[in-house]
């Protein structure tokens, strides 16, 4: 990615005296020093930092959560056991105690300059984007996993590991990280098996033996559920495998088809695990103006860290604003 510093960024000269504050039917502004898009922890930690610099700032947020089926958020400082709702709750509060605007939406356009379109047509300008929109887990199609999805067939062993220790574990190598997975949650259970259609190396093979862990070949075509609960796998050989919990990896795409306007795309992510938006450490992308946080760049960052990259860039977006007054004052000054 290519270094873009703040004095070099080709903006629209939009001064603080000329912002306009004509609000919408609904409370919004015509325009903002900052939309974010997206309205978790990254996007809400973001606005919070902004907020409370005291500039404009408008979340616009779908309510369609990743962690939505998940019962709880894990391995968050001071806030493990939180459920997802609660938390985002008590930022959208914190958002608006500083005077942030918040409002349902989803965002279908944008175009240079910025200008911001929503599904329902309403359209707010903005000096500088935040996106956070996250990421959507593309499951494979096995049977039963929607239905049991974020409750005991999982991803992530610090999320959920906890929650299904000491079960019978299924690991279901449908990406690249079926064996790290196994590996993971062999930490957490001494009952995990690793269904995969491709054999394993010599190499993995000896890892997974020394281990303990049992090698199914195969590909599994759905999950047996009984009394609201996994009770196995069936192959597609018809072999049933009993089983407490599952474990499967998804194909990770960022939410972003509303940036290709403005030249940002999608791109494959080096570890293969999906797609995502390039970005410097402090969220800034290669379109000046347009700052990126949390699962919609990184892809594996949890609560902790996708709220932790918001703030950093919510603070890097406040210091460029200022870069950029900074030089309208000096040239009203000298004019």
């Amino acid at each position: 990615m290519s270094s873009v510093t703040s004095a070099s960024l080709p903006y629209r000269q939009t001064s603080l005296r000329i912002r306009r504050t004509v609000p919408h039917s609904d409370g919004m502004r015509e325009t903002y020093d900052v939309v974010v898009v997206g309205g978790g922890p990254a996007g809400l930690n973001g606005a919070l930092m902004l907020a409370r610099s005291r500039r404009s700032v408008l979340v616009v947020d779908a309510g369609e959560p990743r962690n939505a089926p998940a019962e709880a958020v894990h391995g968050l400082f001071a806030h493990d056991g939180t459920p997802p709702a609660e938390l985002l709750a008590k930022g959208r509060a914190e958002v608006e105690r500083y005077g942030g605007h918040l409002t349902t939406g989803s965002v279908v356009g944008v175009t240079p300059g910025f200008t911001v379109t929503l599904a329902d047509g309403r359209q707010v300008g903005a000096r500088r984007l935040l996106v956070t929109t996250g990421l959507t887990d593309v499951l494979p199609e096995i049977e039963g996993l929607r239905e049991r999805w974020g409750r005991d067939a999982v991803h992530c062993p610090y999320c959920h590991g906890w929650e299904i220790r000491d079960r019978a574990i299924g690991i279901l190598a449908t990406s690249p990280m079926g064996l790290h997975q196994a590996m993971m949650f062999r930490q957490l259970s001494d009952d995990v098996t690793l269904f995969t259609a491709e054999p394993p190396s010599a190499e993995q093979a000896a890892e997974l033996s020394a281990r303990g862990i049992r090698v199914v070949p195969g590909e599994v075509e759905a999950l047996e559920i009984a009394d609201d609960r996994i009770t196995g796998v069936r192959l597609k050989d018809g072999t049933v495998v009993p089983l407490d919990a599952v474990v499967v990896g998804t194909r990770l795409k960022a939410r972003v088809g509303f940036l290709e306007p403005l030249g940002l795309k999608a791109v494959p992510h080096p570890g293969g695990f999906g797609e995502h938006i390039p970005a410097a450490p402090d969220g800034q992308t290669d379109v000046p103006g347009v700052w990126v946080a949390g699962n919609v760049t990184d892809l594996m960052a949890q609560v902790g860290a996708s709220a932790s990259a918001g703030a950093l860039a919510g603070a890097r977006i406040n210091g460029d604003l200022i870069a950029e007054e900074t030089r309208q004052a000096v040239l009203a000054a000298t004019s």
